[in-house]
């Protein structure tokens, strides 16, 4: 009795335990809205969204097909909620990640596309544009005491227009189109190397960055609890004074977060722009990938490998929308769910605590008790 009630208290299984309350409580939310548009079609439609790529069970070759690119899909989301993660456990809040997301695009698709370069240098000038993004919050942070909220909400639309204008160039993009070109065809040695594509029914999309998302966030589990930098970046974040007179840089340890979530940042434009899978075009707003990151982060209770998890589950009810009836339902039902979901994502830390306080309460009645 006393090893399932230990169990329980783990904060891992507390934050498991709430994340799934949390996903489910919204994909029920979204099940009594369909219910509300059209109640003779709600469960057809909520199956077809939960069912997904599922409905071509008959074709073995066309659902690996889709899967695999579903897990393409969610990479930049993944990593999104890596950096993002990565600066809260340091105790900052990057809202910047959407701009070094953005100059991520930049990087990968001009040096891809109208320099001519190897993936390899592409992915590198990526990650290089981001960490800069994320210095230029981390320098406001540190020197200047600007918090890192404004400063990188206003990086973000600086990188929005500098994206729109360098890329809306002739050179990168296809005009008749409005969207820049196709990455095999301008420079196929700008195209990441592929992965299991055989496996995947021959999906072309499926690449290295599978592994590489992985990796990361295993390299970000092992540096954050396994390091003396990792410690020191935590304990920067959760006292300066206190890290300061320890004998920390907590300026430089600041700047380094930031850089670092940064770079990260840039890596997730690298790893879904350079599959090929997508093209940039001309927009008028941030790209939505850096806010819904942290929703990620905080659905897979802030844990990198949580993280991978939750992006997948949230980007398969987003292309779960695709398969609705339009007859009766809108597919932007199902972006509305992970809207849900992701507002829900708000009060996983809060009913975390609620369910440490329910469980020490119950501990203190039972020594009363006894």
């Amino acid at each position: 009795m006393n090893e399932k009630t230990s169990f329980s208290k783990r904060p891992g299984v507390q934050t498991l335990l709430v994340s799934v309350l949390c996903a489910a409580f919204g994909v029920f939310l979204g099940f009594i809205i369909l219910l509300l548009m059209n109640p003779a079609h709600a469960v057809e439609g909520m199956g077809a969204i939960l069912r997904n790529f599922f409905k071509y069970d008959n074709n073995i070759t066309t659902l690996m097909y889709y899967f695999g690119s579903a897990i393409v899909k969610s990479v930049p989301i993944i990593l999104c909620s890596e950096a993002i993660l990565f600066a809260f456990k340091a105790g900052l809040f990057n809202i910047g990640v959407a701009g070094q997301y953005t100059v991520g695009i930049i990087a990968s698709l001009y040096t891809s596309v109208a320099l001519g370069w190897h993936w390899f240098f592409c992915v590198l000038a990526a990650i290089a544009a981001g960490a800069i993004w994320g210095f230029f919050s981390g320098f406001l942070k540190a020197n200047f005491n600007v918090n890192e909220v404004i400063a990188g909400i206003m990086l973000n639309w600086i990188s929005l227009y500098l994206c729109n204008i360098i890329l809306g160039q002739e050179t990168v993009m296809n005009v008749s189109k409005s969207e820049t070109y196709d990455i095999a065809e301008k420079n196929a040695s700008g195209l990441l190397p592929g992965f299991l594509q055989g496996v995947f029914g021959n999906n072309q999309y499926m690449t290295i960055a599978i592994p590489i998302t992985i990796i990361v966030a295993v390299v970000i589990l092992f540096v954050l609890n396994k390091t003396t930098f990792g410690y020191e970046l935590k304990a920067t974040g959760h006292n300066k004074e206190a890290a300061r007179y320890a004998g920390m840089n907590p300026k430089r340890n600041v700047i380094f977060t930031l850089m670092i979530s940064g770079a990260i940042a840039g890596l997730a434009a690298s790893m879904i722009y350079l599959t090929g899978i997508e093209h940039y075009k001309i927009s008028s707003s941030v790209p939505g990938m850096g806010f819904n990151g942290i929703a990620v982060a905080f659905l897979g209770g802030l844990n990198p490998i949580g993280a991978i998890l939750a992006g997948f589950f949230v980007e398969y009810l987003t292309l779960g929308g695709q398969y609705l009836n339009t007859n009766y339902y809108n597919p932007q039902v199902a972006d509305l769910m992970v809207a849900i979901i992701i507002y829900l994502c708000g009060f996983v830390l809060f009913f975390k605590h609620l369910f440490s306080q329910i469980g020490k309460n119950k501990a203190v009645k039972k020594e009363v008790q006894e």
